[in-house]
């Protein structure tokens, strides 16, 4: 077996979270931690989705609403909310999500690519999607995610 097939078929953990009652997961490696959620600062002439700014430890980091970003709608405010705190190459953001659900390991093989739907902004945010006991859970590239919505505003 060569390298690049025991890679193909290596675990990969996922950290799985509920946005717009929808079934999203992030790799593991781009999150740094889960927040309850507090309130945020809100920002002058921020896209809709950009619900502000958060103090983390010294840190100012842009809070993102995920829900509201896939045109899911506003995250309902529930005691249940969380901010997934990750990292996408030097920049740390936040991601408000309903809930998380857990953390999710699966063979690299099990990752099935996205359909074609003729949404090249689906296409390149979603780069796959996980077969689970009660569903599926969309992959999310998450620099692909928060880039695409910088390059609509410039």
């Amino acid at each position: 077996m060569q390298a690049s097939d025991t890679r193909a078929g290596a675990d990969a953990e996922f950290v799985t979270f509920q946005a717009g009652g929808q079934s999203f997961s992030l790799d593991i490696t781009h999150v740094r931690e889960i927040r309850r959620w507090t309130a945020v600062t809100p920002l002058p002439h921020a896209p809709k989705e950009v619900l502000g700014v958060m103090n983390l430890r010294g840190s100012v980091i842009p809070i993102y609403d995920l829900s509201l970003r896939f045109g899911l709608g506003p995250t309902p405010e529930s005691p249940r909310n969380v901010v997934v705190v990750a990292m996408i190459e030097n920049q740390t953001v936040g991601l408000l999500v309903e809930a998380v659900s857990e953390i999710l390991s699966v063979g690299r093989d099990r990752i099935q690519d996205t359909p074609d739907i003729r949404s090249e902004t689906t296409k390149q945010s979603i780069t796959g999607v996980i077969t689970i006991e009660d569903g599926m859970t969309r992959v999310i590239d998450l620099a692909a995610v928060i880039q695409s919505r910088a390059r609509q505003a410039a």
